[in-house]
């Protein structure tokens, strides 16, 4: 029997400093209700999605933003979205900020069933930017500040399919397909606020967008697996973050895409079946992975150019030959 599920990619307009959990948990529950009238049985919220995006500011207290993070989940103000959901029978992916009962803060990602149940827990790996204040930019990225990294990729038997989850800098990295596809993995859930502007590098500003969908798109196709990434998008704070929210299908191919930098969502059939096509042929791992070969992967992390090599210089008269 084919497993055919509905997903909503639930894209996020700004949330800017003011707004407080009421009104954007309403946000949700109103694209949780337009994917109702899409017939979605998933709908997919975008990382950090009850609050603006903090970590862009310094603080020499880091108990300054602590009523940023959730220290429970549902709580009171989120509570709601939880009972929409159960009322709709539609599951759904939030992101956000977490802190654990003994102070530790992590930027998190929760699956929930269509009876408003949690069904499993990430929490971010890769963490990007900085840890030190950097007052030179435009503006800060301080998640290595603020967050403590996870330390585990896994997947989840869930919505007749195996899923699993990342957040945001994770789908940077080609690692995080491939475990996740090591485990069966069929639908990669992903939510993202990204800006547009990169401080360290301007020149890779009009390319955002692009390696955006590239990322997702190759890890997609390199692993078999349908990829839903989701933005919180628009100018929040003075920052101009990426939209481009995006449903993607294991050929790589994208198969729905938010055109706006507000509130939006769009939907597309997903046919986790369709994984077999790839998992089975090309990208059949057991038979053509060669593990034996790669234990740099895991052994180091940072460039390490083998002993004995040494860069080869051409002189004007090479140049002119070559």
């Amino acid at each position: 029997m084919t497993r055919i599920l509905k997903v909503g990619a639930a894209q996020l307009g700004p949330i800017q400093r003011e707004n407080n959990r009421k009104e954007v948990v309403e946000r949700l529950i109103a694209l949780l209700n337009k994917g109702a009238l899409a017939s979605c049985d998933l709908v997919v919220f975008p990382e950090l999605a009850l609050t603006t995006f903090f970590p862009r500011w310094w603080s020499e207290d880091i108990a300054e933003f602590d009523h940023f993070f959730e220290t429970e989940m549902p709580n009171k103000e989120v509570q709601p979205l939880f009972d929409e959901a159960k009322k709709l029978g539609i599951g759904f992916h939030l992101g956000y900020a977490e802190m654990t009962p003994d102070g530790h803060r992590y930027n998190t990602a929760i699956l929930v069933s269509k009876n408003g149940d949690t069904l499993g827990k990430y929490r971010k790996v890769h963490l990007p930017g900085h840890e030190e204040n950097e007052p030179w930019r435009t503006f800060q990225h301080l998640e290595r500040y603020y967050f403590e990294p996870g330390d585990e990729l896994k997947v989840f038997g869930a919505f007749d399919g195996i899923l699993g989850m990342a957040i945001c800098n994770d789908r940077r990295w080609s690692e995080t397909y491939r475990v996740l596809g090591l485990q069966g993995c069929e639908l990669a859930l992903i939510g993202y606020n990204t800006p547009v502007h990169y401080p360290p590098d301007p020149s890779q500003d009009v390319l955002a967008g692009f390696h955006n969908h590239l990322v997702m798109q190759s890890g997609a196709y390199q692993n078999g697996m349908w990829v839903v990434g989701v933005a919180k998008a628009g100018n929040e704070e003075g920052c101009d973050l990426l939209g481009e929210s995006s449903i993607i299908a294991p050929s790589g191919e994208i198969i729905a895409q938010c055109s706006t930098v507000e509130d939006e969502l769009v939907s597309a059939v997903v046919d986790l079946d369709m994984c077999a096509n790839y998992k089975e042929t090309l990208f059949n791992f057991d038979r053509y992975r060669r593990p034996e070969v790669y234990k740099s992967i895991t052994s180091q992390t940072g460039v390490e150019i083998p002993e004995g090599i040494e860069v080869q210089k051409q002189d004007d008269e090479g140049l002119k030959g070559s």
